[in-house]
């Protein structure tokens, strides 16, 4: 089983969160959501690891309000 729920950024993860909302500041619509894409994409890369992915996506999914 992958972990993906444990904090593992502390203090930091406000920080990220801030910079996140900072980031998205002025942009319309549609320019958030391709920084949203663009973000992603990143992170997915940095991440690396097909399996962590896949257990992300599925949180995603399945903590989604809509």
């Amino acid at each position: 089983m992958i972990d993906i729920g444990t904090d593992r950024l502390g203090p930091a993860g406000d920080l990220f969160y801030d910079r996140l909302i900072r980031a998205h500041a002025g942009l319309d619509p549609e320019a958030s959501q391709r920084l949203n894409m663009r973000l992603v994409l990143l992170m997915a890369n940095a991440i690396g690891d097909a399996r962590i992915l896949e257990a992300v996506l599925d949180a995603a999914k399945g903590s989604s309000d809509d």
